[in-house]
């Protein structure tokens, strides 16, 4: 018998101590490649491609949706068998899978009556038509109020219902949003800030821009920019409460939420207050790019301090921003819309203009955050977009 090499799952952070298997890249019996990828890892923070260490034939000892220690092996590959007619990996034969297992303790049908005389139908009903009810007409079929048939369902007749696991990713942000709700004094504060001059230096500079950085300008350098003059102005918003402490860090390490097929993951720009724009739009672009390709490492979403969003790319008009714990602040961005401003003129007269308005929304940590340094620093991003010169965004 030829030699095996165990599969185990690799360390992945300090933090983290294990895993779900997201998906295999080849089937069990399968002929892998040496530093092929092999199976996607999930962890809480990201997702990873852990490759073969070795060519041979793939044993599988954990599957799909499988959650799993760092370290455990979850599979095995035998060295001795290699490629060797030049098909290429994934060549095996195909067995006929085996009927699945049925749990003798899951429930086969459920009654709708509770007794005999409750429903008006005594018949049993299958856990996928039982769904089909809504929680009232489940009750009104108990109670012999209503008889239990398509037409009543709460559902369409053709309507079917799907479950599938979330996956590690997924888990791990639901129960950080849960976390941020339930440990945070949340509040949300908002203004609204004229376009005009960020639309107008942007256009004016776009092409020099990407001429002399080879980087587009986008939005998101401005808002970063912003942020870090405001943060300088009310440094609480970067400081977080540890215990009875509060922490002040000593750089602004911004947070870009990024939009994935898996979910929302939030890599961080650290030091951005010793950054230009071209420097900002660079770092953006390539996290982002990782975000997007599952390739991001686990240092390079920790530590940040302060967090900006844009709902605005989805179309949103308005929201409230949750938390990242431990920061205590988080700008929300939205859609830039046209609207009839009162624009007062120089000399003291109104008048009503069509400007490119966006509303901006920051969440903060009330225990730590009070409403006027919270509407301060809010103003002070409003004054700085709306002020903003070609001078700073060139330097």
């Amino acid at each position: 018998m030829g030699a095996v090499v165990d599969v185990v799952v690799p360390a992945v952070g300090e933090s983290v101590s294990e895993g779900a298997i997201g998906r295999w890249f080849y089937k069990d019996g399968d002929i892998v490649e040496k530093d092929k990828p092999l199976f996607e890892l999930d962890s809480d923070k990201a997702s990873m491609e852990v490759t073969a260490s070795e060519s041979g034939k793939l044993k599988i000892l954990a599957t799909a949706g499988e959650t799993v220690k760092i370290g455990a092996t979850v599979a095995k590959i035998d060295v001795s068998e290699k490629i060797s007619n030049g098909n290429g990996a994934g060549k095996s034969k195909k067995t006929a899978s085996s009927p699945q297992a049925i749990d003798p303790k899951a429930p086969k049908v459920e009654t709708l009556s509770a007794t005999p005389e409750a429903s008006l139908n005594q018949e049993k009903w299958e856990d996928t038509e039982i769904r089909r009810f809504t929680p009232s007409q489940r009750k009104a079929i108990r109670h012999g109020e209503m008889k239990p048939n398509a037409s009543t369902a709460g559902l369409v007749d053709d309507e079917k219902l799907s479950r599938s696991p979330m996956s590690s990713l997924r888990r791990t942000i639901a129960q950080r949003l849960l976390h941020s709700q339930q440990s945070t004094a949340t509040l949300t504060t908002f203004n609204e800030i004229d376009m005009s001059q960020l639309l107008s230096v942007r256009n004016e500079l776009k092409d020099e821009f990407q001429k002399k950085f080879e980087i587009k300008l986008g939005f998101m350098s401005f808002f970063s920019a912003a942020v870090v003059a405001a943060i300088k102005d009310y440094p609480l918003v970067n400081s977080h409460i540890d215990g009875s402490d509060i922490v002040a860090p000593s750089h602004i390490n911004l947070g870009i939420a990024v939009s994935t097929d898996r979910g929302l993951v939030v890599p961080v720009i650290r030091r951005a207050e010793s950054l230009s724009y071209a420097q900002l739009e660079n770092a953006i672009a390539g996290l982002a790019d990782k975000a997007r390709n599952g390739k991001l490492s686990i240092p390079e979403m920790q530590g940040g301090t302060f967090t900006l969003t844009n709902g605005g790319v989805f179309g949103s008009l308005l929201s409230t921003p949750i938390l990242n714990p431990p920061q205590s602040g988080i700008l929300g961005m939205h859609k830039t819309e046209h609207r009839p401003m009162a624009i007062q003129k120089k000399d003291g007269t109104w008048s009503v203009e069509v400007r490119p308005m966006m509303y901006v929304a920051l969440s903060y940590d009330h225990r730590l955050i009070d409403g006027a340094t919270s509407v301060g620093f809010l103003i002070r991003v409003k004054d700085y977009i709306e002020n903003v010169t070609k001078e700073l965004v060139m330097a």
